[in-house]
């Protein structure tokens, strides 16, 4: 299984927020957020291990500003660190106020994707391939965070 670099699964979503997606005061539900980061988290890690995947958990989501309808959402999710089966992503999330031409940073998200085979079990994934020294933070961080997301998930049982 040939090892893969953080690039060649980094994906962006763009989608305009619609009245469908706000509440009664103009604002984007955090849940239609939520789903988004799912599917661009989704994406990621499906070019990543080529198979099936699924969420197995989310660590944190922040949202910094409010997002208004017709607002450009754009979520980039990259991989900076695989396990055997999984793969912890990151979900960068802005939104383009598009009639002012401004940029607004909305938050992130921190997911893990676990991939399947065909009989629904987890199954194994391609290495991963650090080459910047920005990638090789990232990397560093998510460990930290799978450490301390694997000692919650002992002590809750």
């Amino acid at each position: 299984m040939r090892k893969k670099t953080v690039a060649e699964s980094a994906t962006t979503l763009s989608e305009v927020m619609m009245p469908l997606d706000a509440n009664h005061y103009g604002s984007i539900h955090g849940g239609a957020i939520l789903k988004l980061a799912d599917e661009a988290a989704f994406v990621a890690a499906t070019k990543h291990a080529r198979k099936n995947v699924v969420v197995a958990s989310m660590d944190h989501m922040e949202f910094k500003h409010p997002v208004g309808i017709g607002d450009l959402l754009v979520l980039s999710s990259s991989i900076y660190h695989v396990g055997r089966t999984s793969m912890d992503v990151e979900v960068k999330i802005s939104a383009e106020k598009i009639k002012q031409g401004r940029v607004v940073d909305i938050g992130s998200a921190y997911l893990t994707m676990v991939a399947l085979d065909k009989k629904g079990r987890p199954s194994k994934v391609p290495g991963l391939i650090l080459k910047t020294k920005e990638e090789i933070k990232k990397n560093k961080e998510l460990k930290l965070r799978r450490e301390r997301r694997l000692a919650h998930f002992s002590f809750a049982r």
